[in-house]
C-alpha cells in the first residue's frame, strides 16, 4: 500500500462537509416514524464531490459528533441512544451511503450516472437502515417500508436532483482549487 499523504485541501473540504451536514441534518420535516432530513442530501453531494475516501470520512465524523452528544441528528437529536434506536441504522447507513455513492461516482465521468450513483447509494441507505428498523422494532419488512420508505421516495428523488444539480456547479471550482 502507497504511503499517501492527506493534503491541506483535502482536509479542509472533508471538515467543510462535515460541518454543512452538521448544520443541515438536523433540519427536518416530521411526518412518522423517520422524519424527512436534508442530511441524505448533503451526503449524495458529499459523496460526489469528495469521492469515496474524503466523502465517507467526512460523514464517519458527523456520526463521530453526533454519538458524543452534539445535536446533529435529524430533529437536533445527539448521542449514542440515537443511534441505538429504531432509527438509528438510517443514520449508521450514511457511511455506507456515502461509500457506493462516491464509489459509482467516482468511477463514472458522465453526469448523468452521478444521480444514478446517488440513487444507488440512497438504495442502500434505504436496505441497511430498514433491516435495522424491522430488527429493533420487531416489525416485518411490508410495515417497516411503508414506515420508513415509501413515503421517502419522491422527497429522495428530488433532493438527489437538486445535489447533482448543485454539485454539477460546485465539482469544477473545487477541482480548480486542489
Amino acid at each position: 500500500m502507497k504511503n499517501q499523504k492527506i493534503t491541506t485541501y483535502q482536509m479542509a473540504v472533508t471538515a467543510v462537509m462535515a460541518a454543512v451536514l452538521c448544520v443541515l441534518g438536523p433540519l427536518t420535516v416530521p411526518i412518522g416514524a423517520i422524519p424527512i432530513s436534508l442530511a441524505n442530501f448533503v451526503i449524495c453531494l458529499t459523496a460526489w464531490l469528495l469521492g469515496p475516501k474524503f466523502g465517507t470520512l467526512s460523514v464517519v465524523i458527523y456520526l463521530a459528533i453526533g454519538l458524543i452528544g452534539v445535536p446533529v441528528f435529524s430533529g437536533f437529536a445527539g448521542g449514542f441512544h440515537v443511534v441505538a434506536g429504531v432509527t438509528g441504522g438510517y443514520i449508521v447507513g450514511y457511511i455506507f451511503c456515502a461509500l457506493v455513492t462516491g464509489l459509482f461516482c467516482d468511477k463514472m465521468h458522465h453526469w448523468i450516472k452521478y444521480p444514478i450513483g446517488m440513487v444507488l447509494g440512497t438504495v442502500v441507505l434505504y436496505a441497511f437502515g430498514t433491516a435495522w428498523y424491522c430488527i429493533l422494532a420487531k416489525s416485518a419488512l411490508m410495515p417497516a417500508l411503508a414506515a420508513c420508505v415509501f413515503p421517502f421516495i419522491g422527497f429522495d428523488i428530488l433532493k438527489i436532483a437538486a445535489a447533482s444539480i448543485v454539485a454539477a456547479r460546485i465539482k469544477p471550482v473545487l477541482e480548480r482549487m486542489s
